[in-house]
């Protein structure tokens, strides 16, 4: 692996939604995640690595080497078992009573794990747990985010809306002739989100993480909105992707420092954003840490 990234990085990402649900939260009905305390915004790194993942997997087909492991209907254990066949360790594998495959023994096969970051790109960008039945281990990635949270407190909105159709005959016979029905959405008016991330160049060396695969997650986290358009996100765009890339590979300045840096400010006289255009983002780039570099990508 020894075309893994040499460099650490850190990132901030600011996006935006209007008139949209950018993470629901499904024990709250679906309603946009928010702070209780802050009334800020709330999207979860789950959600923008799911996105990333789909970015990717459009992409590529999920085709190896950028094959996709965590993606809908996926059944973890047969990719596992796929890749102790794919390095001739099928005599370590063995069906259980129930049909199932797994491993002989409880140690970890480090081929079927190599391979199985060779492979697949968001087991090599985010690391996975891969232990499961058939022991591929676990991979701790390179890529690291936090929940995105909001410039500003957001207004949550709800819409009754309604559908010209029923789903059943049974519904028809209750509606006395009216197939209307009603239903409830709900949305952000405006709201522009910062998250964090960090890329570790030491937990590239264990994964594979390599230049290449860098160069596509900033492609991913500019363009993943673009690919994932649905009526109940509304419109969601990635705004600004700031890049601190440090000379070494343990870093030369720390995270929270180089974070401050970037900002985002209402500008005068508004007090109810609902464009991006109601914001200055500002980046500070005056005595930086030596060995710190800034790159708007």
């Amino acid at each position: 692996m020894s075309n893994a990234i040499q460099n650490r990085y850190d990132f901030v990402l600011l996006f935006d939604v209007q008139d949209g649900n950018p993470n629901g939260d499904p024990d709250a009905g679906n309603l946009p995640r928010v702070d209780a305390e802050t009334g800020k915004g709330l999207v979860t790194d789950v959600c923008l690595k799911r996105k990333i993942r789909n970015y990717v997997g459009l992409k590529y087909s999920e085709q190896p080497p950028y094959d996709i492991y965590v993606k809908e209907k996926a059944v973890l254990n047969s990719q596992h078992a796929r890749g102790y066949i794919e390095v001739g360790a099928e005599d370590e594998l063995e069906i259980d009573k129930k049909g199932h495959t797994k491993s002989k023994g409880k140690g970890v096969n480090n081929d079927a794990r190599n391979w199985m970051c060779a492979n697949f790109y968001d087991v090599r960008t985010f690391g996975a747990v891969m232990s499961t039945g058939v022991n591929c281990g676990q991979v701790r990635g390179p890529i690291q985010l936090t929940f995105a949270r909001s410039v500003d407190p957001v207004v949550t909105l709800e819409h009754s809306i309604t559908r010209m159709a029923v789903a059943t005959e049974a519904e028809a016979e209750k509606q006395d002739g009216d197939n209307r029905t009603m239903g409830r959405k709900f949305t952000v008016p405006y709201g522009l989100y910062c998250a964090h991330g960090f890329v570790s160049a030491p937990l590239a060396g264990q994964t594979g993480f390599s230049e290449d695969d860098l160069s596509l997650l900033w492609e991913s986290l500019n363009n993943m909105f673009e690919h994932d358009r649905s009526a109940a996100r509304g419109l969601m765009s990635t705004r600004k992707l700031v890049v601190f890339k440090h000379e070494s590979n343990m870093g030369n300045a720390p995270a929270h420092a180089l974070f401050e840096r970037v900002q985002a400010e209402l500008k005068d006289g508004v007090t109810a954003p609902r464009s991006f255009g109601d914001y200055t983002v500002s980046v500070d780039s005056d005595n930086l840490s030596n060995g710190v570099s800034i790159l708007e990508v």
